[in-house]
């Protein structure tokens, strides 16, 4: 809307960093120098162009000096890394004020203030201006007649059957950007019912606002025939090919043609399953041409990993309308190898991972896949506090995804079913964790039906998931978790031999979260049933191998939202929530099966799992009992979650953003000992959030988001009533005494949430 804009400042105050950055690096800026590089850099590579005997090297010459050129250019027309990360300071303009103006008179005719007017004025003070824009729109005009100027009858009876679904509705505010979102929505409609050749230019509107008094307007939709025509033309699919090796070289001739399901293959070697294929293609013989389903099809091969593009035309040569569907296959294997810096939950570490993958395995579009991953990382004790221990992982894993349900459906429901884009994967992995109070070995086997409703809604269904679960103590550690488990900690059974098998359900609702160039959201949903099969029995193996068993019902639902504001800010918050609920003999859940609060993507000014549980108050530490310090070297579970977050985000400069927090939450136990505040009640879970605030930065590079947030506590619900807001008693260096909070620093991959 307005052509010249006001720097961008620092926390609403009168700073502006990013100018700042802009002017330092004028300040450096040299065109002459860089001028002169550029001619000394175009002469080494002419010499050695001139030299060279061999068109190879001379062609990777020309390319390199190509690229060094192209960089001095970009930097010569926008300046150095400085000015690019900044912007240059806002110098006002009369003519860009009358520009804005004119914008804004323009913007109220779109949205039916016919007689808006905007006025613009300017004072100077001390060398700055402020701009005064005087709006008045005046009243808003709404529609209130609908007509039809449409001669293809045909095409009249198709858009009044979709008037449902019109954007333009009676006693509605006119508004220019609705009529061109219709005009787009009957576009579409018309070329989901055979007009391949319909443009969007036959559609018009008009209005009259004279007819008409006290504001209404008389609305006309005019959709035009083509040049001398009396109607428009539908198209219906006179024959389908599909040539699935698009590009390959062959030593063959000639590519032999089959037909199946009335589509003709052309291949030089059968090496992809036509009834899967065909399961994929939407387009049929005799149908109607439809740009849906043409698109459905294209994005349904791409889901299948087996091409590198695939394209679909149409060919109305000869009075015929003949759909040409050509796929060019990816390579068969693949091979991938990583290194780089992760982290979690404490300190980073190196990793370096290997992944192969072969495309195609069975003849039937499978994919086999085999990953292996291996690393160091910090990660905060088990039950101490301040200590981060060296933790080593390695990691295999192999599975098999099938672009089917592997189930016995009739032929013609795997057809009928191909659209919502099936799988199944089977999987299974060994993860192996030695650290120096444990070693720790988790062996999983999984299968795992999987399908789309739509882009945004997807569907998971794993029968079965079986988890082995091994672990050798240090017996230092051994006899910590057995004094805390007389003192009601069960922290002891995340370690004892177990077998862990469920059946999880969980739905996805996503609408589009992760960009930040639109308001976006995405809910998720877990429901998971533990030991199931052992209500009707106990497999002799489990006793025999002295694995204890669980039997639990699981739910979790997270739900997450991005307000876009502008390009540079916005606000995102976040609702998690979840309970457990055991119901075998130990009447405890598996221990990766509870949940937990705090850490880098839950509440921030807590440690790593150490919030909670309920409104329970930790021992004083035993190293430091006369400061006052809470004891928080023992991890949290609880069965019942509830936690949120605000995040405000905005852009500092370049790839720098920063943020400001609130997060919120705590894990309750459902059953406990009476005399203990660990367990939910609805009188007064309401006072025992734990609430902490803080800032931070992300680091927004093209391959990763580096964050640094600073956490701090503002209500802790361990402290007696009356005592819980902490929020002054924040001290950033030591020491840590009863009336001082320390703050915690989190480092984290990506956004928080």
């Amino acid at each position: 809307m307005y052509v010249q804009k006001v720097n961008g400042k620092f926390f609403g105050l009168r700073i502006s960093p990013s100018a700042w950055i802009y002017h330092v690096g004028k300040n450096r800026f040299n065109p002459e120098k860089i001028l002169a590089q550029k001619d000394k850099i175009e002469s080494k590579f002419d010499r050695k162009i001139n030299k060279a005997s061999n068109p190879k090297k001379r062609d990777n010459l020309q390319f390199r000096k190509k690229k060094k050129l192209d960089a001095l250019d970009s930097k010569i027309e926008n300046g150095n890394n400085f000015m690019q990360w900044g912007e240059p300071i806002s110098i006002f303009d009369s003519a860009k004020m009358a520009a804005t103006v004119d914008r804004i008179n323009s913007y109220f005719l779109t949205k039916g203030y016919f007689r808006g007017t905007a006025l613009a004025s300017f004072t100077e003070t001390k060398k700055r201006v402020s701009v005064v824009y005087d709006v008045k729109p005046g009243k808003a005009y709404f529609i209130d007649t609908l007509l039809y100027a449409v001669p293809d009858t045909l095409v009249l009876k198709l858009v009044k059957k979709s008037n449902e679904k019109s954007l333009i509705k009676l006693k509605d505010q006119f508004d220019q950007d609705k009529l061109t979102r219709e005009r787009e929505r009957i576009d579409f409609l018309l070329k989901d019912n055979g007009y391949y050749d319909f443009s969007r230019q036959y559609i018009d509107f008009q209005l009259d606002t004279l007819t008409r008094r006290n504001h209404h307007i008389i609305l006309k939709l005019d959709i035009r025939n083509p040049g001398k025509s009396d109607h428009h033309k539908q198209f219906r699919i006179d024959s389908l090919s599909f040539t699935p090796d698009a590009g390959v070289k062959s030593d063959l001739k000639k590519r032999t043609s089959h037909p199946y399901e009335n589509i003709i293959f052309n291949y030089y070697r059968s090496e992809f399953s036509k009834r899967i294929l065909a399961q994929r293609v939407f387009i049929a013989k005799d149908s109607l041409y439809s740009r849906t389903k043409t698109f459905s099809t294209q994005r349904q091969m791409a889901n299948l990993d087996m091409f590198k593009f695939v394209n679909i035309n149409y060919d109305t040569s000869g009075g015929r309308f003949i759909a040409n569907i050509f796929a060019s296959p990816q390579d068969r294997y693949a091979w991938s190898n990583e290194a780089g810096v992760t982290v979690t939950q404490g300190f980073p570490g190196p990793y370096i991972s290997t992944s192969f993958k072969k495309r195609n395995l069975l003849g039937g579009l499978e994919i086999l896949e085999l990953n292996g991953r291996f690393g160091f990382e910090g990660v905060a004790s088990a039950t101490e506090t301040g200590n981060f221990y060296q933790s080593t992982e390695a990691i295999g894993s192999a599975s098999i995804t099938f672009p089917q349900f592997l189930f016995p459906f009739s032929r013609a429901a795997s057809f009928r079913y191909a659209k919502y884009n099936p799988r199944t994967r089977l999987s299974s992995s060994y993860t192996y964790t030695d650290r120096p109070e444990y070693q720790r070995s988790i062996t999983a086997l999984a299968a795992t039906f999987t399908w789309d409703i739509n882009q945004r809604l997807q569907f998971a269904f794993t029968p079965t998931n079986l988890n082995i679960i091994r672990s050798s103590l240090d017996s230092a550690f051994t006899k910590r978790l057995n004094d805390l488990a007389s003192q009601g900690n069960n922290l002891i059974r995340a370690f004892k031999p177990s077998f862990v098998g469920s059946m999880i359900f969980s739905v996805t609702w996503n609408n589009n979260y992760g960009s930040n160039q639109k308001n976006s959201f995405m809910l998720r949903g877990t429901i998971e049933s533990g030991g199931t099969l052992l209500n009707l029995y106990t497999p002799q193996i489990i006793i025999n191998q002295g694995l204890e068993p669980y039997q639990y019902i699981r739910f979790s639902l997270d739900f997450r939202r991005n307000i876009f504001i502008n390009k540079n800010t916005s606000v995102a918050y976040r609702i998690n929530t979840g309970f457990g609920y055991a119901y075998s003999s130990n009447r405890v859940l598996p221990y990766e099966k509870n949940f937990f609060v705090g850490g880098s993507n839950s509440v921030r000014a807590w440690r790593p799992r150490r919030l909670g549980v309920g409104s329970d108050t930790p021992p004083l530490n035993p190293n430091q009992a006369q400061s006052g310090y809470y004891d928080y070297r023992f991890e949290k579970p609880g069965e019942f979650l509830i936690e949120g977050s605000v995040e405000w985000r905005q852009k500092l400069f370049a790839f720098i953003n920063y943020a400001l927090f609130i997060d919120a939450g705590n894990v309750w136990a459902l059953r406990s000992d009476i005399d203990k505040p660990t367990e939910f009640n609805l009188n007064r879970f309401y006072k025992e959030f734990g609430i902490g605030t803080g800032f931070g930065l992300r680091f927004d590079f093209s391959f990763l988001i580096l964050r640094l947030d600073v956490g701090v506590k503002a209500w802790d619900p361990a402290r007696p009533e009356g005592e819980r807001f902490v929020l002054a008693n924040t001290r950033f260096i030591g020491p840590y005494g009863i009336d001082r909070e320390p703050v915690i620093y989190n480092i984290g991959i990506g956004y928080p949430f």
